[in-house]
């Protein structure tokens, strides 16, 4: 399916985070201290780490090697953030997040501490499998990262996520699906694609696009098969086989102007053309199902709570971590002329100090038109 990826480095962040930390990974562990608040010496660490002190928080500290573990880690999971990386706003996030998932890590009860070791080892188990002992070895040696500081990072997210998912109650799941309830749509929609590029994979005008989208939808109003005019015309290929059509798909699945049309269409009325980022679209949905929460399925049910439990994480982000934060001081970045920028921050910042941004949490990713 096609799919919009405009994303600044916020929400590719966020984004990062939801996908690794509810299905993958993300974090960096500590071995909890004795005030169970989180210490921040990794579990595989045999000699004393005497580098600088770059935060500190209540019941723990970074050190500048553990935040230069820690972005290695990011880097060798997101590569296209290596510039970024020396953007001070950046690192002062980054390592707001890192400070976060130490003190939640920290206060996790024992249940959630075991949950997201044994998420964190079948996590690795899967990743082997998939690239090879031999490929993820690389993986791992391109960024320094060891693999037990790599299963440690693991597991810290894991114990995060199971610690704040498991406060979710299922009031709070049902509120959400309230609020998300027309996402749960399903619905049959048969479309005809006009892209801003032609066959040949030259750009096409607007305005030419729109012209040729309006004379095919004429043709359909005048009596011609709407499957037949998806098979001749459309430049969708995923669908064009089957006259243009996407049975019972739940709309979130789609771009939201493609979406909006799929939830609001009257059944069987033809659109006029439908703007989104690949084309025009001319429209017909010929079934649209509304579920009720009794109809959802656990593994609906348990991404709600997910949902939940991220925004929970996203508000300590964005209220709660400068109440824990008692400074940072990560070293200035060299720019090309030579000169320092200072990404000093005190503790009463908060995650979002020069522009608001996500949090943590799921992040809000645009979907495809179903193609």
């Amino acid at each position: 399916m096609l799919r919009s990826n405009s994303r600044s480095w916020k929400t590719l962040l966020v984004a990062l985070i939801a996908v690794l930390t509810f299905s993958i990974l993300a974090g960096c562990t500590k071995k909890s201290d004795e005030t169970g608040a989180g210490n921040t010496k990794t579990t595989t660490e045999t000699k004393k780490d005497t580098s600088k002190v770059v935060a500190t928080y209540e019941g723990g500290e970074i050190t500048a090697n553990e935040f230069d573990l820690e972005q290695r880690i990011m880097l060798l999971m997101s590569p296209e953030m290596e510039q970024l990386a020396q953007m001070d706003e950046f690192r002062d996030y980054l390592i707001k997040q890192e400070i976060a998932y130490a003190y939640l890590s920290g206060k996790a009860d024992d249940k959630s501490k075991q949950e997201g070791e044994k998420k964190a080892t079948d996590q690795l188990a899967q990743m082997k499998k998939q690239l090879g002992n031999e490929q993820f070895k690389k993986m791992l040696d391109s960024k320094k990262v060891s693999e037990a500081d790599f299963k440690a990072y693991m597991v810290k997210v894991f114990t995060v996520i199971q610690s704040e998912t498991s406060k979710v109650t299922e009031d709070e799941v049902k509120k959400e699906f309230e609020a998300k309830k027309g996402d749960f749509t399903v619905a049959s929609v048969r479309h005809i694609l006009i892209q801003f590029t032609d066959s040949k994979g030259k750009e096409r005008k607007k305005e030419d696009a729109l012209k040729l989208a309006k004379e095919i939808k004429a043709k359909i109003d005048k009596g011609a098969d709407f499957a037949e005019m998806a098979k001749q015309y459309t430049e969708d290929g995923a669908s064009k086989a089957d006259g243009g059509l996407y049975k019972d798909k739940e709309v979130s699945e789609w771009v939201p102007q493609f979406k909006e049309k799929a939830q609001t269409l009257p059944l069987n009325k033809v659109s006029d053309p439908v703007e989104t980022d690949y084309g025009y679209h001319i429209m017909r949905v010929e079934a649209r199902t509304e579920k009720t929460y009794t109809d959802l399925t656990q593994a609906q049910k348990d991404s709600l709570k997910s949902s939940v439990a991220s925004s929970k994480l996203d508000e300590f982000m964005q209220n709660g971590l400068n109440k824990i934060i008692k400074k940072i001081d990560l070293p200035k970045v060299e720019t090309k002329t030579g000169t320092k920028t200072d990404s000093s921050k005190s503790g009463t910042t908060t995650p979002d100090d020069k522009s608001k941004q996500g949090g943590t949490g799921t992040g809000e990713g645009t979907s495809g038109t179903g193609k």
